[in-house]
Order: C-alpha cells, then structure tokens, then sequence
C-alpha cells in the first residue's frame, strides 16, 4: 500500500495519447536533501512518453521502452495519468524504483475525498520540467509533486480538509491533500512555511503508531458500490457478502455499518445471517440455530488488528478510541457453540476531523521598547485546515499569520501571551501562557573594569551591570583597550553580554589602559573611567651549566655559574644551588644568595654528587639549568671496633668476627687484618688478612691470655688499628698416656695398670680403660679415678688387647698405645651339643637303631691345650673313653630303652668339666613281613593285596616295600608307602611273575617275605565293527564282518547272531568263515545282527570277545534304502551302534565335560567382546 500513487480524479485527463507517469520520493526525499536518483518509467505497446528536454525540445518515445529519468535532488517530477489509471512503483533489489500504471477498478473513487474541497486548478505557469508539450492537453485538473519539492510552495489557503493522519518514511511524500501551491513567495516564506510542515508531520506521527499507512486508494476501490462516505460525515448501511459456516451455522448474510463519527466513537451494526438454501430443506428442524450467536468484530488499520468482541445477540457494536480523519476497515464474523462462521468482507470509513491541537506558546524573535515581534508554529489541524489563530495579551489578534507584531507597548514591561488555532470543525484550547519582556532606554555608563587575574601575556578583566538597567533587558558590553607607547589609542577587545573577559596575545611586563561601554537595542552608553593595568614579567632563562673552580677535595669541592641571557623583564634577586649524592638521589638546596660561586662542603670521601643552579626574579623560578656530575676522591677506611669472641674459646683456637668500619672512606672495604699478640711477647704477627668478616684463630695454647687488634683497607690503603682485644684460652684436653702394663692372674683373671699424663690446665677426673678380643673392636670396660684394674673371666689361652686415656673438664685426652696380652692355657672347656647320628652317617650294616645309638658332638674349645680323648658316660655302664673323634656308636643296647649320656674332653692338662646330661632312646625291633595275596586279575593287570589294614596314626606306623622279580632274578621296587594293596600293570597275557614283600618303621626295615608267584590268564579276542548286512533278494540277504589274524598260534572263529524283532538275539553262524548267507527271511519283519570272535585255546576253554554293534535289516526298505542302512555311518544303524556301544568311562566324561565347559566359555567371551567392549 505504501507504494501506491494516491490516483487523480477523472478530470485530470491530459490527453489520450499521455504516457503514463508516476513514482514516488524515495524515503530520504522527505526534506529535500538526498543524492540522486534514477527511476525508471516504463512505456507500454501501443503508447507514448513525451518529455521536454535541456534545450527546451520536446522528444516523444513510443513503447514498448524503458526511459531512465535522472532527479538531481532526489525529488520525482510530476506524474499525469489518464484517466482510469493508476500508477505502482515496484522497487527492483538493486534500488531502481519502476513506476507502472495499471488501470483502476470501475467502481474506483478517488482518495474517498470530499468534493466540496476541491480547489481550482493551479495556474500553468507553475507545473514543472518534466511535462509533454503544452499543445498536446489541456491544463490538468490536479498535479502532484513529492513532498521535498512541492511542500514548501504551498500555499496555506490550498490546504484541503481532509488531511492523513500517519506519515510514513516508505510512503508517497505528495502534499497534504495532493494541491499544489497557486502563488509564488519569497525564499524566506517558503523555508518558512516548509519548518512549519515539517514540524506539523512530526506532531502528526508522533501521537499516531508508525506502522498505520495513509489512505489508500486500492482499499477504496475494492469497497462495494453502495458504500457512500464522505470524510466520515453521515453514513449509509454497508452491505457484504458473506462466506458459510460449516454444517448448520453460515456467516452473516449482511453487515450495516453505522458511522456516528464523533471525533473517537463508530457504532456499526449487521444483520444476523441466515441458513445456506442447500441446507433449507433437509435440515429444517436443526438445533444449532436454537443457541444464541456470538459476533467478534475486527476493525484494521494497515494490518494491525483490534479486536472488540460482543457476547449476545447484539447485532450492533461500538468502537471507541478511534483517531480524527483516518481510514479504518471493519468485518463482522459470526459464533455459535465453538464454531466459527466465515469473517464477512471488510468495510471502510473514515472519522470526522476534529478542532486543532493545543498550539505552543509564541516565541519572540525580536523586540524593541515599544514592540515585541511574536513567531509561531502551526499545530496538528486534524484533518481540517487551521484558518485563523487567536492570540491573546492585554489585547487579541485574529488571523491567518503565524507571526504577529505587537506595538504600542510600554518599555521595560512585562507581557502574557497564549495561543489558540481554528479550523472548520472548532478552536482548540490555548497554549500555556508565557511572559515576555520590552526593552528598555540606553544604558548608564558603567563601573571601571576590575582586575581578576593577571598573567604574563593576559589579563583576565570583569565588569558590572549597569545598576539603572532592568534585569529583561538585554545588554552587551564593548571592552576597549590601549597598549602603552603604541599610539593607536583604544582598539576594542571584547563585544559580547558577559560580565568578563580574557584579553590574550600582550606583552610581559606592560601596562594597558582599559574602559568599557554598555549598549543595548536603544544605543550605546558613554565609556566608563580608564584603569591602567600591567602584565605580569615573564620567567627568567635558566642560568649557564656550573663548573668546578680549583681541586676536588675528599670532603668538598668550589662551583661557579654564568647569570642566565633572558632574565624574564627582571632582575635576578638570587641563585639557588641544589646537591644530590649519588645518580638517583633526592636533590637538596644547599645555597640560595646573589652570588655566583659556591663551596660545597660537609660531603662524603669517594662519593658520586650532581649539582645544579636555578635563578629566581619577580617573574617566578627559572628552569633548572644542565646538571654537574662531581666525583669525590678516596680516603683510607676509618678505625674499626675491636673484633669479638664468637662462642666460648677453646684450648687451642679461638673464633673471631667483626663488623665493617663505619666510615669506609668513599671505597669499599675489600681487606680486614687481624694482628695478634702473645702471653710473654709484646711483638704483635699478622694472623688473617681477606675480605671475610670472621676467622679462626689456632695454635694457641691452653689456659693463655692473647690480645688481637683489627684494621680494614680500601683501594686507598689500610686504615689505623682497632683498640686491643683480649681472648684467655680454655683449658686443654689431657695429654696421651704411656701404654698401659698387664700381670696374669690366673687363665682368666689379668691385672691392668697405668700413669697419669699431663692434664693441660685442668685436673684428670676419669681414666677410661678399652678391653677387646682384636685391635679394632675394643669397647670401654673400665671407667672412673683409678690407675689399675682387674679383668676377671677372661678366656684361657686367648690374645687380649687394651689401651686408656684421661678425662678432665677440657675434654678427653688421646687413647695411649694398644697392649697386646696372652692368657696361660687350661683344660677343655665343656662339650656344649649332643647330636643322634642320621642314617646317611650310621655305619652299614653292623648298625641297628633295636641295640645302638649313633651319638655326635660339637668339639669345645681346648683353652691352648690340644684334646687328646673324649669321656662318654652312660650312666650305670661302665664310662667309655675315645679318642679325639666327634662322634661314636654305643653298641649292645637294650631295644626300646632310654639313656643319659654326658661327654667330658681331656688334654695335657687334665679333664675338663662334663657337659649337659642328654637324654636318647633305642628304637623298638622291626616288623615282621606280612601275608601277600593276589585280589583281582586280568591278561594284563594284578592287583596284590597284603596285611588287615592300617594300624593307628602313631609315630611308628608301618610302611610297606613292594618288590617283583625279573628275568634275571634280580628284585626291583614296584611300591613303597602305607597302603595295603598295589595294581600292577602292563602285564603279558598267561605269564608268571614273582613278588616278595616287607614291612618296616621308625625301628627299621624288617625281612622279606617269601617269593609269591601269580600268572595272568590268556586275553580274549578284541571286539569287531558291526557286520555290514546286503540284501540278495526278498528272502535272503548276506551279511559280512572283518578278520582277526589268530592270538599267538591259538585260532579265532566267529559266532554270528540275528534277532527277529523284538525277541532274543539266537545264534546263527559259528565258524571260522567271514560271511554268512541268510535265507528263509519273514516278511515284514525287522532283522538285527551282532558278532564277536572267540579265541580257541589248546589247554583251555573258549574265550569269546564282546559283541559288534548291531546292524538292523528291514525287509520293507526297497534297495537304496537297504543299502544306505548297511552303511556304518547311516540313521538306523548309527543308532543302533550308539545304542549298542559300551558306556563311556570316567576318563572319555571328563574329558567331554570339560570340552563343554570351554565352549561355553569360549561363547560368553565373544558375547561380552562383541556387545560390552565394542
């Protein structure tokens, strides 16, 4: 809708043979100030587009074409339709607006205008460039042009009532009402006149929603022919069609709409629809109807919708909070028990303008004593022209001007204003009242100017108000200055209405001359008195680097400095010189006078100084001048404080330490030396010298007075000695004691003395004696005053060690020497362990464990002396003497009986002590070799059974060993353990085999039983495959069984037996031959066979071998049935093979079992692989 041209009136038909123009402003042509624009006008077949050129020629294009029109401002030229057109602009993605023109509707009528406000047509002179030639049309009726371009020539009588009410950036920016201006004006009324629209449109869209669009003719043309609304006033009823509701309730049949248009309310109302004529005759008595209906009625503006909904069977509804003189559409939907009728078509009418808005209060532009020249803005007119203005003071004038002149006023007085605006529908309410002031006479001379601040180039100046003149007046002030000596006498320096200024760009140290005049509208006063002021001097230039005059002492040094070029316009008063120690210190003033020179003292040895000079005058400090770099020479370092003791001093060495000297003379200290001075010599040696702050003195001796002295050097040299400092040695340590001396007592008893050393000072308190079998592991076995001690349990012929050493309060003195000591020699010293001799160690075979006991010994020690034999007493038996052996067997025992034994060692020097009584026990006699028997046997087996079962759990239970003779005689062991009964396999078949057996225990191995003889019998035949079974004919049939070669010379035959259905097997063949022809078969019958072999023995009976598998014959199977059931591996005999077959053993069970087991394991394993991990 906001692309659409609002379309002209049928009177502004140019000519049939006009093209078709129209487009509108872009959105930034709404002021009249964007950048060009190309619009695109597109000629149709059959038609042609004239348009006037640069040179005044007209040029006329026929379609089908494309004329691109270039805009320089960004406004659209005039547009001419003929008549039943309307143009379309369409706005390409690129931004090129194409203007189309399309005919209207028939029942079109234009805008929805009244025709009672038609203006006459603008004069021809006035309509713009872009027009076909005069002579072609006659004078249009209407002529559009875009807002930028056209509002601001209106002009205020050409203003149509009805006026939208919303504008738009993307709509039509034509005139208010589409007229343009009849009259020319000055450029002043027209900037004018287009900020009082301007100001208008935005009052206009800023009490109004943004989105709503202006009037449109597409919404008019689409209204049905009997809707008649001029402006909104009066109204007809609106009659629509509606659409059916579902089943039994259709929409309204029609819909009245009637417009009280007061300023904000419409009351419409319908008719209640009717059943559809399809439904008249079949659904006559349906009930829907019988429930009252319910009306929602929806009025739009540009899409926006607002729902007012009557519940009931009201068939009238009233919409309130409309605006003045905009369009609105409404449509009427029809409800009945949740269903929804079909929304009836819309219906459009515009509201009733109303009286203007509240104007704002005048402005006053100008104004005199006598006058005030008041300025206005035109408010919002509401859809009707505002045709004059009230304002109201003391008087009231009325008129169509926006600006008034009131006169005849009374100077320096104050006035009320307010305004009012007037349309054809009412006058609005008046603005808010405002005061405004006349002026007054020509100010009085004002006060001389006062002095507020002054500065080196500017002087900063106030003044006063005149004291006669009002406070509405508006007065300016002219500041008049003259410089001293310049001779162009007062020149103005400030023209303005502030009570002060700064007067910038003077001289330093100069005096000016200043007045000031006061003037207003009526004129200028007389200048005030003059004041002379002067500007402050300027700083002075820093002065010339200082330099240093004469030598440079440790502790001060002279400068000197040249006055500065510049001194600022005054004199120098004083100097003023800073000093700082080090690069990065804090400058300190150290002068301040007139002269040129200073001498700096008080300063540090071998320190770094800067020095600088600033001047001061009346001008202020100048800057500070280039900074003197000043190093101070060296000094040797001051004297030092004594050095001190560190801890307490020892015997033979003291420790030393000390600070750094207070005054390091400008250097740092890099050397200290330490002078020390002995008990009985007054000569002092140097002991230390180095940059450490303490040292260790030693080499001193126990219990002795020395004095030190300390003194520190820089790169200057040494500074002087320290003050004494005295240090007494502590006492020492014993001296070492001479080796001790030894005296045997006995072989276990030595007698140790010693002497006293020299005690180094201090009195020997303890004497501390190390005994020990070796040199390196003595430990202290004697501690306290004495000089002698007794070493008691000592170990015959033994080497000893010892040496002692002293004690006092200084510490302990050094171990003296060790002594080596031998004790005599003695007897054996007692045995200490007996053991029983093992089995391995027992003498064979003269050793019986019934009558002997194997005893050992540990050797003891023989004290020196070699043992030469050992004593082995048994108690009650007389003692037995040995030779220097460690272990012996006592023979001729009783069995089962127990013994104490103890054992005594001799040597040369006698018979030592008997060791520890030991308690020992014969074994009881062996077992006798129980009874062997023969339980169970086979061809290849014997199972040997021997004794009634095992004894009780005791220590001497019985074992058994199992012996079975060879081919050479000999006896190897087959068993040996505890049980009673061994199998003993791998056997041949009808062989004799011997067996001897023997019992035995802890007291021995008994003796053999008698040789045993067992045979094993002959081994029968092996079993046979199952016989395979071949039908000759339906009575016969042949069955055929494998070979066995003959057992060890002996023959095998074969016994064949068949079984009729269910009954016994019944022998059929017995022979030697491998085939068996059967005759004389039943029919219908079924026919097992079985056979085995026996082995026919020369000096024995029979022996048959287990049975084949069955084999199952049935005389109703036909040959290939027959022959597939003669095979191994076939349904029915594998059956009866399996059927047949032995059980299983425990062996083939377990092994299937486990084999079971893994596979499940192996399943579980790849479930959990295949659905867990992955």
């Amino acid at each position: 809708m906001a692309d659409h041209t609002p379309p002209l009136e049928s009177g502004q038909l140019l000519s049939p043979e006009l093209p078709i123009l129209a487009s509108p402003p872009p959105p930034a042509m709404v002021n009249g100030e964007g950048p060009q624009q190309v619009i695109l006008v597109q000629v149709n077949p059959g038609e042609a587009f004239t348009i006037r050129r640069e040179d005044g020629q007209f040029q006329c294009i026929t379609g089908p074409a494309q004329v691109p029109m270039m805009s320089p401002n960004g406004s659209v030229p005039p547009i001419y339709v003929p008549p039943g057109y309307i143009s379309q602009v369409i706005i390409e993605e690129n931004g090129v607006r194409r203007v189309l023109v399309l005919p209207q509707q028939p029942e079109f009528h234009p805008g929805g205008h009244s025709p009672l406000h038609h203006p006459p047509p603008p004069p021809h002179a006035h309509l713009p460039a872009f027009i076909p030639h005069p002579a072609m049309m006659p004078p249009p009726h209407h002529l559009y042009t875009g807002m930028a371009g056209g509002v601001g020539d209106m002009s205020s009588q050409y203003i149509s009532q009805y006026h939208p009410a919303h504008i738009y950036p993307e709509q039509d920016s034509h005139s208010q009402h589409g007229r343009p201006s009849l009259v020319h004006r000055d450029d002043r009324t027209s900037k004018t006149h287009e900020r009082l629209q301007k100001k208008l449109k935005e009052r206009q869209g800023g009490g109004q929603v943004k989105d709503s669009p202006p009037s449109s003719p597409q919404k008019s043309c689409n209204s049905p022919p009997t809707v008649d609304i001029h402006n909104g006033i009066g109204g007809k009823g609106l009659e629509a069609e509606q659409g059916q509701l579902r089943h039994t309730v259709s929409s309204p049949d029609k819909q009245t709409g009637k417009n009280n248009l007061i300023l904000i309310q419409s009351t419409v109302s319908w008719s209640a629809p009717t059943k559809p004529e399809s439904e008249n005759d079949s659904k006559e008595d349906d009930p829907s109807f019988s429930e009252p209906l319910c009306y929602d009625v929806s009025i739009s503006i540009s899409g926006k919708d607002g729902k007012y909904q009557s519940i009931g069977e009201e068939l009238s509804a009233t919409l309130e909070l409309l605006r003045p003189a905009t369009d609105y559409h409404v449509r009427v939907q029809a409800m009945c028990s949740g269903l929804q009728g079909n929304p009836s078509e819309a219906v459009s009418f515009t509201t009733l303008s109303c009286e203007p808005d509240p104007p704002n209060p005048p402005k006053k532009i100008s104004g005199t004593k006598n006058s005030l020249l008041l300025q206005w803005k035109a408010p919002c007119d509401n859809g009707s022209k505002i045709q004059n203005y009230i304002l109201q003071w003391d008087e009231c004038y009325y008129g169509p001007q926006k600006q008034y002149k009131v006169a005849k006023l009374s100077p320096a007085s104050r006035y009320s204003f307010r305004l009012a605006a007037k349309n054809d529908m009412g006058t609005s309410e008046f603005s808010e009242v405002v005061d405004l002031f006349t002026s007054c006479s020509v100010p009085l001379p004002p006060f001389p100017p006062e002095l507020e601040m002054a500065g080196v180039t500017w002087l900063c100046l106030k003044w006063q108000r005149p004291a006669s003149s009002p406070k509405e007046d508006d007065i300016f002030y002219i500041l008049e200055m003259e410089e001293e000596g310049s001779g162009y006498g007062f020149q103005t320096s400030y023209n303005g209405d502030e009570l002060s200024s700064t007067i910038r760009n003077l001289h330093r140290s100069t005096k000016y001359k200043f007045r000031v005049a006061a003037y207003n509208s009526e004129g200028k006063s007389n200048p005030s008195q003059v004041v002379e002021l002067i500007t402050k001097p300027d700083i002075p230039g820093c002065p010339f680097k200082p330099v240093i005059r004469g030598r440079v002492l440790p502790n001060s040094f002279k400068m000197a400095w040249e006055p500065p070029k510049d001194d600022g316009g005054s004199e120098i008063t004083k100097y003023v010189v800073e000093l700082s120690e080090g690069t990065s210190g804090k400058f300190l003033m150290v002068y301040s006078g007139p002269a040129l020179e200073h001498v700096c003292e008080g300063l540090k040895p071998g320190c770094s100084y800067q020095t600088r000079v600033y001047c001061m005058s009346e001008g202020g400090q100048s800057p500070l001048s280039e900074t003197l770099q000043v190093q101070t020479p060296a000094v040797p370092p001051g004297q030092c404080q004594p050095p001190r003791l560190v801890g307490k001093p020892k015997a033979r060495e003291v420790q030393l330490r000390w600070g750094v000297p207070q005054v390091d003379g400008g250097s740092p200290v890099s050397c200290y030396s330490i002078e020390m001075s002995g008990p009985q010599s007054e000569e002092s040696k140097e002991v230390y010298q180095g940059p450490e702050l303490d040292c260790s003195v030693g080499g001193l001796m126990p219990g002795k007075t020395y004095s030190f002295r300390l003194k520190a050097a820089n790169k200057a040299g040494f500074g002087p000695l320290s003050e004494r400092f005295e240090v007494t040695t502590g006492p020492g340590a014993p001296e070492q004691c001479k080796a001790p001396s030894t005296t045997c007592k006995s072989s276990s008893c030595v007698v140790v003395s010693w002497e006293a050393p020299p005690c180094n000072g201090a009195p020997v308190t303890e004497f501390r004696l190390e005994w020990g079998a070796a040199e390196g592991s003595m430990q202290i076995c004697y501690s306290g005053p004495g000089l002698s001690h007794e070493m008691k349990g000592l170990l015959p012929a033994t080497n000893y060690f010892c040496r002692v050493q002293a004690v006092n309060v200084a510490g302990v003195g050094p171990f003296s020497e060790a002594v080596f000591c031998l004790t005599p020699c003695t007897v054996p010293a007692a045995v200490s362990n007996i053991y029983v001799l093992k089995d391995e160690s027992r003498p064979q075979p003269v050793y019986s464990p019934s009558t002997c006991l194997g005893i050992c010994w540990d050797p003891p020690c023989d004290h020196g002396s070699e043992i030469n034999s050992y004593l082995i007493d048994i108690g009650e038996r007389q003692p037995i003497v040995v030779g220097p052996v460690t272990k012996h067997v006592i023979q001729n025992l009783q069995p089962d009986t127990s013994y104490r034994i103890r054992i005594q060692a001799l040597n040369s020097l006698g018979a030592g002590p008997f060791s520890h009584t030991f308690k020992l026990k014969t074994k009881p006699l062996p077992p006798q070799p129980p009874r062997l028997e023969c339980t169970a046997f086979s061809h290849q087996t014997l199972r040997l059974k021997w004794g009634d079962g095992p004894a009780k759990a005791t220590s001497d239970a019985l074992q058994y060993q199992l012996h079975m003779g060879d081919k050479n005689g000999r006896f190897i062991s087959l068993y040996k353990g505890p049980c009673h009964t061994h199998k003993v396999q791998r056997l041949n078949e009808s062989t004799s085999y011997t067996f001897r057996i023997q019992a035995f225990n802890e007291a021995g191995e008994g003796p053999f039983s008698n040789v045993y003889t067992f045979t094993t019998p002959r081994s029968p035949p092996a079993p046979l495959k199952a016989p395979k079974v071949e039908r000759l004919d339906d009575n016969s049939c042949e069955v055929t069984w494998e070979a066995l070669p003959p057992m060890k010379g002996d023959p095998v035959i074969y016994s064949l037996q068949c079984m009729i259905g269910n009954s016994d097997f019944k022998q059929a063949y017995k022979g030697s031959a491998t085939t068996f022809h059967v005759q004389n078969l039943q029919p219908n019958s079924d026919y097992r066979f079985r056979v085995c072999a026996i082995r026919q023995c020369q000096d024995a009976p029979e022996l048959s071998g287990p049975y084949s598998p069955t084999v199952t014959l049935s005389s109703q199977r036909n040959d290939a049935a027959l022959a597939s059931s003669a095979v191994s591996s076939g349904s029915r005999i594998g059956t009866e093979s399996t059927r047949a077959r032995q059980s299983l053993s425990d062996e083939q069970c377990a092994f299937l079992i486990l084999m079971v087991f893994a596979v499940i394991a192996i399943l579980i394993a790849f479930v959990i692989q295949y659905f867990v991990i992955k």
